[in-house]
């Protein structure tokens, strides 16, 4: 068996370690449900004895590795694949029982943007080190006819435990240990990266993330307090004075936190918030910072 060097194969699970924490989000955002990724095992083996480990049927992807010759392997056990499938056509992340029969061709067009945020996150994985662009080949069920390699060339196996709501189960990923020596060179130039440069990818992405989350906006006139017989006691026709200028601002609270000061203007036919300025983070509302003019915030 041609042998991987100790360092390279922990360069690989380092590289993977952040693969699957970054693969958790993007797929805790995908699904909507709360997604765990853990590496558990990077090791090398003859295709054979890879193949002979995975279950049948199976979803087995076989991929290309552009620019590098040869194909690597993604393989997502049925548990998880029926999950993901009952989940993407609108079924709650509960857990799903396992069906042991092959996905179907429709099944096989519903997983494809399931195989994109996996590959586009692999690939970012693999920058470090070098470029690769990972596609899908060819996609089969039985592992016993996905013929992508001599029985007893090596690779490098990198299994991954998946849980996806109540579901667990397990994603494996393989590449002909051929292709990791040719990048050997490339594996020494690379040298840990550090904790900052680690925390800053991981908040852009973080970031990315929650930029299409929804936020809910309080523009409100705090008025004087009364007692509750006086408030029970108002008929028609009372008068009840907030003692609040009308050109004194106002505070818009973002989910309940002070966030700017403006004006209740018109927008047409509705209200707006009109922004005069933002409020300092960690300060009390009279605190302004930056001036922000000219931000409408329909009401």
């Amino acid at each position: 068996m041609d042998r991987i060097p100790k360092s390279q194969l922990r360069s690989i699970r380092l590289l993977h370690d952040g693969f699957a924490r970054t693969l958790a989000s993007s797929l805790s955002a995908y699904l909507r449900a709360y997604v765990s990724v853990n590496l558990v095992s990077v090791e090398q083996l003859s295709y054979v004895e890879m193949t002979e480990l995975l279950p049948n049927p199976t979803c087995l992807v076989s991929l290309g590795l552009q620019p590098y010759e040869g194909h690597g392997v993604f393989e997502v056990h049925p548990s998880l694949t029926f999950q993901i499938l009952e989940i993407i056509l609108g079924s709650k992340a509960k857990r799903s029982t396992e069906l042991k029969r092959e996905i179907t061709e429709i099944e096989q067009h519903l997983l494809d943007i399931f195989f994109r945020i996996v590959l586009r996150d692999l690939k970012d994985a693999w920058e470090n080190v070098t470029s690769i662009d990972f596609s899908v080949s060819s996609l089969s069920t039985d592992p016993q006819l996905l013929q992508i390699s001599n029985p007893g060339e090596t690779f490098v196996a990198v299994g991954m435990e998946v849980k996806i709501g109540e579901t667990t189960g397990m994603v494996n990923l393989a590449y002909p240990s051929l292709v990791i020596k040719m990048m050997r060179n490339k594996f020494d130039r690379q040298g840990p990266a550090s904790g900052a440069m680690l925390q800053e990818k991981n908040q852009g992405k973080i970031l990315s993330l929650i930029q299409t989350a929804t936020v809910k906006l309080e523009a409100r006139i705090e008025g004087v307090a009364i007692l509750m017989r006086d408030l029970m006691s108002l008929t028609v026709g009372d008068v009840l004075p907030f003692q609040f200028p009308v050109e004194r601002p106002i505070v818009c609270l973002v989910n309940g936190k002070p966030k700017f000061r403006g004006h209740i203007v018109r927008a047409g036919a509705r209200k707006a918030f009109l922004v005069d300025a933002v409020l300092s983070p960690g300060h009390d509302d009279d605190s302004l910072a930056q001036p922000a003019s000219g931000v409408r915030i329909p009401s």
